[in-house]
């Protein structure tokens, strides 16, 4: 097989899982996250031989992954629903209270599904990837004003669709 080819099969091992759990997030929907993953996948893939010397390739993926979702939901207006399961990250615990974690993922789906892509776009970036102000602009190709208003708009919302999930809301507060 060949170097290049073998590096990328292993990166794509490696690293979808979390880039699944990332584009689920974005998208609300399991399948359309396997799409947007396949569809960033076959991008890196294109630019793969100056990709594996710089140690990019991750960063371009995701990138590209935020990119495709946001020229999706600027062309379609499609009325989402979240039927899937959250997929879990790889060899890890889900913790001591399976029950209370469970129904704080089933909580958060349900609230993350009465926002808009745009909305939940933000939200994912800023605090699931830990992302700035800035490099959530950049990503979503808007101003940083916009992620501003679209992070308190999603927060007030969540406030009023999740008032148990209010112990999250921290996550505001500790935004950088």
């Amino acid at each position: 097989m060949d170097p290049l080819l073998s590096e990328f099969d292993s990166f794509v091992r490696t690293r979808t899982p979390a880039l699944l759990r990332s584009a689920y997030l974005l998208t609300g929907d399991q399948h359309l996250a396997e799409d947007l993953v396949q569809s960033a996948l076959a991008r890196t893939h294109r630019s793969w031989n100056r990709l594996h010397h710089s140690g990019n390739a991750e960063a371009y993926t995701r990138k590209t992954m935020y990119h495709l979702q946001v020229s999706w939901w600027r062309r379609r207006r499609v009325p989402e629903s979240m039927p899937g399961d959250l997929p879990e990250p790889r060899g890890g615990d889900s913790g001591p209270d399976h029950a209370q974690q469970t129904s704080l993922r089933l909580t958060l789906r349900a609230a993350l599904a009465k926002l808009s892509p745009k909305q939940r776009a933000v939200l994912v970036l800023r605090f699931f990837e830990d992302r700035t102000e800035v490099e959530t602009a950049d990503l979503l190709g808007v101003t940083v004003g916009t992620v501003k208003s679209q992070t308190a708009k999603s927060l007030a919302k969540l406030r009023v669709v999740a008032p148990e999930l209010a112990e999250l809301y921290v996550l505001e507060g500790s935004a950088r």
